[in-house]
């Protein structure tokens, strides 16, 4: 990893962690995921007449991308439901870097012993913001498990999106195609469940889920920019940092307290980041 992919995947995190800063204002989950759909669309949709269409044998990859990614989001929206925000993201979001690493190990691709512990690192540091918000207990257990498979799904979106984008060598074109393919579908699933109601609904949020999804879709396009390197799985564990800058946001901006278990989780996940920035 170069210091440019080092520099551009932390950016990624700190943009990741601004857009899900916006999600979590919107009090309608469903509704700031459809927004936020859109947003991406429309971040994308300038950029059709610099990109051509995908080659022929992108397809398959580009159609797996967006099936994941829809499933992601239900599976999130599944963990919000049954679930504290707190305990269940953390969960998804460190589950996936080590299962990308074992992924692309499988695949044959190899990894220096430091980058393994860096991994490791960020992951167990992730990880252990579960217990931020009191021990798990049988109630959370649905909620555990939803965001549990949400972090299996997005180390399978990580490992197609290095696929894709390394084929096309064009990861402008590539999220440019997953974003206008999957941006309408969770706005469509609002509109037929709530019909009438919905434009009233998006009235006093529609700005701040446009907004959101605009800034994920950059930091997407950042992440599949950084892809290109091939370090998959160290890129995959550098973007789930989001976390730790959500948590500075969180403190700085909405006046949360960060506890002694977040500072400590945050400390682990830093030393992760010297261990892959060797």
């Amino acid at each position: 990893m170069t210091a440019a992919v080092l520099a551009a995947v932390l950016v990624a995190a700190l943009l990741h962690a601004s857009w899900n800063a916006i999600a979590h204002a919107l009090p309608d989950r469903l509704l700031g995921f459809a927004l936020i759909g859109l947003g991406g669309m429309a971040a994308a949709l300038p950029f059709l007449f610099v990109v051509g269409p995908p080659p022929r044998e992108a397809w398959p990859l580009l159609t797996a991308s967006v099936l994941t990614h829809l499933l992601y989001m239900g599976l999130l929206m599944l963990s919000y439901r049954t679930g504290d925000f707190g305990q269940a993201y953390p969960l998804a979001r460190g589950t996936a870097p080590w299962v990308v690493a074992v992924i692309s190990a499988v695949l044959g691709h190899s990894m220096p012993l430091n980058q393994w512990l860096g991994v490791l690192v960020v992951s167990a540091g992730l990880m252990s913001l579960v217990f931020a918000g009191g021990r798990p207990n049988r109630r959370s257990l649905p909620a555990l498990l939803a965001a549990f498979a949400t972090g299996l799904v997005i180390a399978a979106y990580t490992v197609i999106d290095a696929y894709g984008v390394r084929l096309t060598g064009d990861p402008l074109g590539y999220i440019t195609w997953v974003m206008l393919a999957q941006g309408p579908v969770i706005f469509l699933y609002a509109l037929a469940t709530r019909r009438r109601r919905l434009f009233g609904l998006l009235k006093p949020v529609w700005r701040a889920g446009l907004l959101g999804g605009a800034v994920s879709a950059c930091a997407y396009g950042l992440v599949l920019w950084a892809q290109l390197t091939g370090a998959v799985a160290g890129i995959a564990a550098l973007r789930e940092t989001s976390i730790v800058f959500a948590a500075v946001i969180g403190a700085v901006f909405l006046r949360e307290r960060l506890g002694a278990v977040r500072i400590a989780a945050s400390a682990v996940v830093v030393a992760g980041v010297l261990l892959l920035a060797l």
